[in-house]
Parts: structure tokens; sequence; C-alpha cells
């Protein structure tokens, strides 16, 4: 084993440090995609996603070399380890890797422009921040126009660090209001409107009382948070450029511009 000092360069990871702390960024990485993609001298945008876009898998024809829309996809997905603020944008244009198409691809190119603009944005970790977990959980409601699913997005702080985030695509169709169900089942009506438990629901009733043990001991607090409040809503959906750069500065997405 050999000791290389500090650590400054790892899989296209720049990391530098001072007395604030950890600053993760993927500044060269970045550049070289745009050079891929030869959009080094693409005007930039303030918004990765243009909320007035909405993506379909039948638009257009098909692109006639989806070899570059897949390396770039690719690559973007790694590049989502420093920039949350495109984890949404690129869960939406790695849908179409099978068959992407004309919007696809400009849905793609936009993507790459604001990370022209933002060349050297990256994350930021505190020695001094406190051992306390947030998390924030959102989703839209059916967002999808094809099949109507909606797209579930979280994020985790530890303190005031951003360590874990997600945009993802429920599996499934998601209704807000209430509907009939139909069982033959009375022991699983009865159990559904309350909360006695019975031998066969032994699994139920130990998630229940873990999740309530925490609740009431104060390890694990739910709690209510206004919309405009709401950091996870960063990854349920595109925002104008107001609404985009406030949730932005809740994940303390900073720049780290070169000298």
């Amino acid at each position: 084993m050999k000791d290389l000092g500090a650590l400054s360069y790892f899989l296209g990871l720049e990391i530098s440090q001072d007395s604030s702390g950890y600053f993760l960024t993927q500044a060269k990485y970045t550049s070289d995609l745009l050079a891929h993609a030869r959009l080094t001298d693409c005007k930039t945008v303030t918004t990765p996603v243009d909320p007035q876009n909405c993506f379909t898998p039948l638009d257009d024809p098909l692109l006639s070399d989806v070899t570059l829309y897949r390396q770039l996809v690719g690559s973007l997905v790694y590049l989502t380890v420093t920039r949350p603020d495109i984890a949404y944008a690129v869960h939406i244009v790695s849908q179409f890797m099978t068959a992407p198409r004309s919007p696809h691809y400009s849905a793609l190119v936009r993507i790459l422009c604001h990370l022209k603009g933002t060349l050297f944005h990256g994350l930021h970790y505190s020695p001094l921040s406190f051992l306390q977990l947030q998390a924030f959980s959102d989703a839209d409601w059916a967002g999808d126009p094809t099949d109507r699913r909606s797209t579930t997005g979280f994020c985790f702080f530890l303190d005031n660090s951003l360590i874990s985030w997600r945009s993802k695509k429920q599996t499934l169709v998601a209704r807000s209001t209430a509907t009939n169900l139909y069982c033959d089942n009375q022991s699983a009506i009865q159990i559904a409107h309350n909360d006695v438990f019975y031998d066969r629901t032994t699994h139920i009733e130990i998630d229940c009382h873990f999740i309530q043990q925490h609740v009431t001991s104060g390890h694990v607090g739910l709690l209510f948070v206004t919309s405009a409040d709401q950091t996870a809503d960063l990854f349920t959906k595109a925002h104008l450029p107001g609404r985009f750069s406030d949730l932005l500065s809740k994940l303390k997405l900073i720049s780290d511009l070169p000298p």
C-alpha cells in the first residue's frame, strides 16, 4: 500500500477541502461530457427541464442513431452523484432509452445546457455538522401523461449536509381519492377498521409497533411541512426558474468557482 496524500480526484469526482469542510464536484467530468456532445459553446439555461414540456414515448419519429443518446444519459446518471438538481430531469430522459425520439433528445440537450451554466456546482460537507438526520418526501399526482403514474422524490440531510436523494416513477398507479374495495375476507376487513391484531397478523403488528415505538421515543418525528418548504418537491416535477432556484438553495448546492 502507498499513501497518495489527501484525496483530490477519484473516478470523475473532484474533492477539495479547507477549514470549512469538503467540497465535491464533477466539473471536469461535466466539461468532458459537453465536449462529447459537441455542446461546449451552447447557450445556458436556468432550469434543466421546461415545465411546459410533456414527454411521451410516441412523440415524433425515432432517432436514426440512438447510441449517442444512450451514452449521454448513462453519463448523466453518474453525474447525479454530485448534482441533485438534475435528478428529476435525468429520471425523465432515462425512461426513453429504448426508443428515444427528437423531443427526448432536445430535453437531453437542455440538461447539458443547464450544466454548462452551472459547471462548478457541487455539494459541501461540513465537519461541524450535528448528527441529526432529517428526511423530506413528496410525490406529484399522476404526472406521467402516458400511464398516469406518479413520481416520488426524497432527500435526506445530516444536519445541513445532503447525503441521499432520489427521483423515481412509482411502479403502480396511485389515486388520491378513496375508492370502494370489495373483499370476501371478514378478518381482513376487521383488521383494516381497527388496530386489534391477531395471530395471523404478527408481521403487521411488528411493523406497526416498530414505527410507533420510534415515533413515541422521539427517534423518528412525523412533522408537517408546507408546500413552499417541501425540499423534495425538486425531485418530483419541473419548476419555473424562481421556484427552482429557491429549492436549490435548500439543498445547499453551491458553486466552487476556479481561481
